[in-house]
């Protein structure tokens, strides 16, 4: 019989821009920041209680090569005894960790459980490949590992390994998504990002890294407007419609969660935010890598017995508005004013590694303030995967 799991607390660094706020700071640094504030926040909590640390991490070249859940574990002050596992399924990261110590409580096999993730895209290393034979007399060619496709293994077809812009240019022509479209969603996830900082929505879950002079999401345009965006010209087909401005940004950020069972509940002296009542993952044709959440939020709804109406809120991860707007295409049952009410990823921010766990802890806390209801976490995955969890309260 498995056991019921629950979120207590939920926190995240404020998403600093590509090469700004946060590119100072280490990627280990980082997540050592947002275990660190957890533990901090649950004071009643024994830290060797813990029976693991697991991040999401979709690079691992650069600073946190070396397990940087284990690294950020140490570097936070944990016991020795806490282990710590970092798991990378791109940008579902974050939310595979979730996932991972979802079970694992559910299992029984661990009590208290911190998972999280933790992506530097400033600090992403470039990587030069050992050559095919030895002394090579001509250039070798360095291999940027921020974002998307590189060492391409030539086996696999041409139409699977497109550019993360190009599937998304795709899911635009097949769902007919516009330019128009793609910037009106654009401009309104800004807005609501806005809005939603100007309340204090995310005061409960952001914790700024001391020494940044960064206490917001650093990508939010409060001035934007249809008219700037339409000026942004397209970035990946020359008569396209998928520009900077509808698209997600590069990014920094970490993001954490505190799990457990009941009587880790009990030790932590707390109310959960809310409860994990299900999880799904699904595969789709990689070019078509944006539509990846539609199947796997179906099933995880089937799991925890619920379907959109019994929804009160969804966060989707804007990896691009077109892709966004044809994942809502597909659920046509689903009300969309539902969906990410306090902005998304356009405008906040996309630290791949970190994104996913940043949705369940906005889920999470979004409940809680609400008071009941069911919420759910998704996103889409390069190479084709969609990943979706259901929260209650």
């Amino acid at each position: 019989m498995t056991k019921d799991v629950y979120i207590v607390d939920a926190v995240r660094t404020p998403v600093g821009r590509y090469g700004g706020a946060l590119a100072g700071v280490r990627p280990d640094d980082l997540a050592a920041h947002v275990l660190r504030a957890l533990l901090d926040r649950t004071p009643a909590l024994d830290p060797a209680r813990i029976d693991d640390v697991i991040l999401g991490n979709a690079n691992g070249a650069g600073e946190e090569n070396r397990d940087v859940a284990r690294m950020a574990a140490l570097l936070a002050g944990l016991p020795v005894t806490v282990p710590g596992v970092t798991v990378n399924r791109l940008c579902g990261s974050g939310l595979e960790a979730v996932i991972q110590a979802y079970r694992a409580v559910a299992a029984g096999d661990a009590s208290v459980v911190l998972a999280g993730g933790v992506e530097s895209m400033s600090r992403a290393p470039w990587v030069l490949p050992k050559p095919d034979r030895a002394y090579p007399a001509g250039h070798q060619e360095l291999h940027s590992t921020t974002l998307g496709w590189r060492m391409v293994n030539p086996r696999m077809p041409a139409e699977w390994t497109v550019s993360l812009g190009e599937g998304a240019e795709l899911v635009a022509e097949k769902h007919a998504i516009g330019r128009e479209a793609q910037d009106a969603y654009a401009l309104a996830s800004h807005a609501k990002a806005a809005e939603a900082w100007s309340r204090g929505a995310f005061d409960a879950e952001v914790v700024p890294v001391a020494g940044t002079g960064l206490d917001r999401d650093e990508s939010v345009r409060e001035d934007s407007s249809l008219a700037a965006l339409a000026r942004l010209k397209p970035v990946f087909r020359e008569d396209g419609t998928v520009t900077a401005g509808n698209a997600s940004p590069l990014n920094d950020g970490a993001s954490a969660l505190l799990i457990t069972d009941e009587a880790g509940l009990r030790a932590t002296g707390r109310e959960p935010l809310a409860r994990i009542t299900a999880s799904a993952v699904s595969g789709i044709e990689p070019q078509y890598f944006g539509l990846g959440p539609v199947e796997a939020t179906r099933r995880a709804l089937s799991r925890a017995g619920r379907t959109f109406a019994d929804l009160s809120t969804l966060e989707l991860n804007e990896a691009f508005a077109a892709q966004a707007l044809g994942c809502l295409a597909e659920w046509p049952e689903l009300d969309p004013a539902l969906v990410n009410p306090q902005g998304g990823a356009i405008a906040l921010g996309h630290p791949l590694g970190s994104s996913g766990a940043r949705l369940a802890g906005t889920v999470a806390h979004r409940l809680a303030a609400l008071g009941s209801g069911t919420g759910l976490a998704t996103l889409c995955i390069g190479v084709g995967q969609g990943l979706a969890l259901v929260l209650e309260r």
